[in-house]
């Protein structure tokens, strides 16, 4: 299959291009593995790993540590809701983000998520709280559980400057794809009382969030505890026709947190 004359890398990168433009290899597809094209080629795997970093340098591919290598979305996206993390929040309102991590401890799964995380109820996770701050003010509380197999990737020290989203997409290629959001009022206890500068009974503002990577793997739980006089959400809304929805004429335009001036 492979020529002399032309480096063999590009000959198998070149190969697994045409692959993906016809079809073979759909979006979000895993492409075979590293050990698998080794064999398919009789190459080394450096050679496929240097075929593979061309695709990826390409934008045709991306590669998640511990997953394998997947075809990208080479479209445009036309999403008209945004995924963020708590720091673009902060920044797109002008504030410097921080946080305090408050716990970072391995615990058994509380059993009401061992099904959305989609774990054994006998397992454990990683259990991680955060004050987070807007210009060194108290903004909101996070408490957030990992499965193991992502958990011991982040360091607390990491925590305080940078974003779980941030650190499992830069440093381990590992995307964020997908989050489900429910939104809820709680008071504040005596912890969240004393963490976010509030009276206790304060009314919060509650966003519980379940994150997902490629193939719809729950990533993370978390709840955060928003301060009312510090954040509010707008919303803009359009009217369409329910029979002719797309991503391009979605009722829900806009849905943004709104961070209160002091």
């Amino acid at each position: 299959m492979l020529k002399k004359g032309i480096p063999l890398h590009i000959q198998i990168s070149q190969w697994l291009r045409n692959e993906i433009e016809k079809g073979v290899f759909e979006t979000n597809e895993k492409l075979p593995s590293e050990n698998e094209l080794s064999k398919k080629f009789n190459v080394s795997r450096v050679t496929i790993r240097r075929a593979l970093q061309s695709l990826e340098n390409d934008d045709l591919i991306y590669r998640s540590q511990g997953l394998g290598s997947f075809v990208n979305d080479q479209r445009t996206p036309h999403n008209l809701i945004r995924l963020t993390d708590f720091n673009e929040d902060m920044a797109r309102a002008g504030l410097d983000a921080s946080s305090e991590v408050k716990l970072f401890q391995t615990i058994d799964i509380p059993p009401r998520l061992a099904s959305l995380l989609e774990t054994d109820e006998n397992s454990k996770v990683l259990q991680i709280d955060r004050l987070r701050l807007g210009d060194n003010d108290p903004v909101a509380y996070d408490v957030t559980w990992l499965p193991l197999f992502y958990g011991q990737l982040l360091k607390p020290e990491e925590l305080k400057e940078s974003t779980i989203y941030r650190i499992l997409e830069e440093k381990y290629k590992i995307p964020i794809l997908r989050g489900c959001y429910r939104i809820t009022a709680d008071s504040a206890d005596n912890n969240l009382s004393n963490q976010l500068q509030v009276a206790i009974q304060t009314p919060l503002l509650v966003i519980d969030r379940l994150s997902f990577t490629i193939s719809d793997k729950p990533v993370y739980y978390q709840k955060r505890y928003y301060r009312n006089d510090k954040v509010l959400y707008e919303m803009t809304l359009e009217r369409a026709n329910e029979d002719n929805l797309t991503s391009e004429n979605m009722p829900l335009k806009e849905f943004i947190p709104v961070f209160k001036a002091n």
